[in-house]
């Protein structure tokens, strides 16, 4: 028995069905969220009887963890969600997902650059409002931006949604220039991307060494006017530095997908800001994501029951 608290979709489920009887009771669905504490988590795997959990944002600790399972499926690139070194000393494989949302958070930084360089929002703001004429200007006045053909992009983190949004850039004629000290095929320190990018994208991961990379001076040492987007996490930044280089307009404009806490107030400086435009951390929200976690967490439970080692495993060590 199989049981699912994460969404899953595609051709992959018929596998799932195969590898034992699925059980799906997704965290997310038409009826809004539900999640499940790990003691919630532990009852519903007694209740179906399932050796195998496949979660996302559900708890996986404590009694969870004392339940007879043969894995932990992890629907996420990092399984936070899970004690890895609690599940490691039950001898319990968690399998995990990395790269599922790798081409839509790539998609989502070309939306935010292209809406933030050719003020998008504002625009179409202004027609719904009819102000065609605002101030005694025509449009064309107002919106008239450089081309991003020519220009230079600068990708802080070179990982599945760095190399995604890669050549992304790429094909709308940008120069693309990297920095990642895990990557070889980044080339640049950071200090040498900021001082040389019109715009930097960020695709860090949030670990120690990361937080608060880019603060006032990393905001200095970039161009002036120069494009700041961030669809990883809002850690990686000095949110007041970030303001300061906005308001003095070191910065021009900054496009931004997340927030600490999931969260910014309706009162916050940057919603005064014409300059910014923000998404609720949607980078992800693709059914496609949905689609691709589910097919490589199916292909991996099998190789997993078929006495194979599975490609993405975070404790590898408790496997045969």
């Amino acid at each position: 028995m199989i049981l699912a608290t994460a969404p899953l979709r595609g051709d992959s489920l018929a596998l799932l069905d195969e590898l034992g009887q699925l059980v799906i009771e997704p965290w997310l669905d038409e009826r809004g969220m539900h999640l499940l504490d790990e003691h919630e988590l532990a009852t519903r795997i007694d209740e179906t009887g399932a050796r195998i959990v496949i979660c996302e944002v559900d708890s996986c600790k404590g009694p969870v963890l004392e339940r007879d399972l043969l894995a932990i499926a992890s629907t996420r690139g990092d399984p936070s969600n899970v004690d890895i070194e609690g599940a490691t000393a039950a001898a319990i494989p968690v399998l995990h997902a990395p790269g599922r949302n790798a081409d839509a958070v790539a998609e989502l930084a070309v939306a935010l650059l292209f809406a933030v360089t050719r003020r998008v929002v504002v625009a179409d703001r202004e027609v719904r409002a009819g102000d065609y004429y605002k101030d005694g200007t025509i449009p064309y006045q107002r919106f008239r931006a450089w081309q991003l053909a020519g220009q230079t992009v600068g990708i802080v983190g070179l990982g599945a949604v760095g190399q995604a949004a890669r050549w992304r850039f790429e094909g709308i004629g940008m120069k693309v220039i990297a920095s990642d000290p895990y990557n070889p095929d980044a080339t640049h320190s950071l200090d040498e991307l900021l001082a040389a990018a019109d715009v930097v994208s960020m695709h860090a991961p949030p670990l120690p060494a990361t937080l608060g990379m880019i603060g006032e001076r990393q905001f200095a040492m970039m161009k002036d006017g120069a494009v700041y987007l961030n669809t990883a996490r809002a850690a990686l930044h000095d949110l007041d530095a970030l303001l300061a280089a906005l308001a003095s307009g070191k910065l021009g404009c900054a496009g931004l997908d997340h927030f600490d806490g999931e969260f910014v107030a309706a009162d916050h400086p940057l919603c005064a800001m014409d300059n910014v435009v923000l998404t609720p951390h949607i980078g992800g929200a693709t059914f496609d994501t949905e689609a691709n976690h589910t097919s490589s967490i199916a292909a991996d439970l099998r190789r997993l029951l078929n006495g194979e080692r599975p490609i993405h495993c975070a404790n590898p060590e408790v496997l045969p």
